[in-house]
C-alpha cells in the first residue's frame, strides 16, 4: 500500500519520493491518519476502506474550490486513489502555529471576504458530499428556506427515523423551519460547511481551513456552527463584523442552523447527542407555539 501511495505522490509532484518516516496520528477521524515524509517533503495521509474513495474525491474538490474562491490557507490535495485493499487521500502537510489575538481577527475578516462573494445564483453544490461520515445532499434549489428545511433538517431527521429515533413529526418540523427562514433574504455564499475549532488553524499567522463540507448557502450557517462546539475567540467575530456585519435577526435563525449539526452528530455518534437533539427540537417547537 505505501509503495503505491509513494508512487502516486512521485507522479503528481514530479519528484522521486520514498517514505523514510511514517507516524500514525491520533486525530478525531474515522479514517486512519498519518504523517509521512522523506528528508525534503512531508504529507498528511488518510487511509480508509475502498468504499470511501467517493468521500475523498469530494474532499479534494471542496479544497480546490476553497483555494480558488478564498484568500485563506487551504491545503493542496496531492492525490487520492485506490490500492488493493484501501482508499487514500494525500494532502499538503500543514505546520500549524500558535495564534495571537490579531490572527483570529484576520481569520474573521478572511471568512467574511469569502462569504461576501455572491457569484452563485442558487443554493446547493454540484454533487452530494459529506459532513463527517454522513452524506450531505446538495440538489440545487432557488429558495433557501426550502433547501435548508428539506435537505438539511429534513434529511437528518429522516436518517434518524430510519434508525427508529423519532423526535417530532418530520413534515411539521420542516414546515416550521421553512416558516422561520422564509422572510430572510439570503445571497448564496460559499460555505466551509463544518466551521468549528477542529477544522481551522494558522500557518505562520495565516488563517487556514481544512476538512470542508462545502456548499452554497446562507453565510449565517457557518457562523452558527462556529459558535456550537467551542466558540471561536471574540476577535474572530469582531473581524467578521468589521468586514461583513450580520443581520440583527441572526439569533432567531441560529438555533435551526446549529440543529443541523446536532442532528448529524446524533446520527453519527448517538449517545448524548440524541438527548440534545430531542431537547432542542422540543424547545424550538415550544417557542414557535407561543
Amino acid at each position: 500500500m505505501w509503495h503505491a501511495i509513494s508512487k502516486h505522490i512521485s507522479e503528481q509532484r514530479n519528484i522521486s519520493f520514498s517514505i523514510t518516516h511514517k507516524e500514525q496520528l491520533n486525530l478525531s477521524s474515522n479514517s486512519m491518519t498519518f504523517k509521512i515524509g522523506d528528508d525534503k517533503h512531508q504529507f498528511f495521509v488518510k487511509i480508509d476502506t475502498p468504499q470511501k474513495l467517493e468521500q475523498f474525491e469530494a474532499e479534494a474538490y471542496n479544497l480546490k474550490e476553497l483555494t480558488l474562491h478564498s484568500a485563506l490557507f487551504i491545503p493542496d490535495c496531492v492525490c487520492y486513489g485506490l490500492t488493493l485493499n484501501h482508499s487514500f487521500i494525500v494532502l499538503e502537510w500543514l505546520t500549524l502555529t500558535n495564534q495571537a489575538e490579531n490572527d483570529w481577527f484576520e481569520m474573521g475578516k478572511s471568512v467574511a471576504l469569502m462569504h461576501k462573494k455572491h457569484e452563485q445564483a442558487m443554493y446547493g453544490w454540484p454533487d452530494d458530499n459529506y459532513l463527517g461520515q454522513t452524506v450531505q445532499t446538495n440538489r440545487w434549489h432557488k429558495h433557501w428556506d426550502i433547501f435548508f428545511a428539506e435537505q438539511r433538517i429534513g434529511w437528518q431527521l429522516q436518517l434518524l427515523a430510519e434508525k427508529d429515533f423519532h423526535f417530532c413529526d418530520i413534515d411539521e418540523f420542516i414546515e416550521l423551519t421553512k416558516a422561520t427562514l422564509h422572510s430572510h433574504v439570503v445571497q448564496p455564499s460559499l460555505l466551509h460547511g463544518d466551521l468549528w475549532r477542529g477544522n481551522v488553524g494558522f500557518v505562520d499567522g495565516t488563517p487556514a481551513l481544512f476538512d470542508p463540507a462545502c456548499y452554497f448557502g446562507d453565510r449565517e450557517a457557518d457562523i452558527a456552527m462556529s459558535q456550537l462546539f467551542g466558540e471561536f475567540p471574540a476577535d474572530f467575530y469582531e473581524g467578521y463584523q468589521h468586514s461583513y456585519p450580520l443581520s440583527a435577526s441572526y439569533e432567531q435563525r441560529k438555533p435551526f442552523y446549529q440543529l443541523y449539526h446536532i442532528l448529524q452528530h446524533a446520527n453519527a455518534f448517538q449517545g448524548h447527542y440524541l438527548i440534545e437533539a430531542k431537547e432542542k427540537i422540543a424547545q424550538l417547537i415550544h417557542t414557535a407555539a407561543r
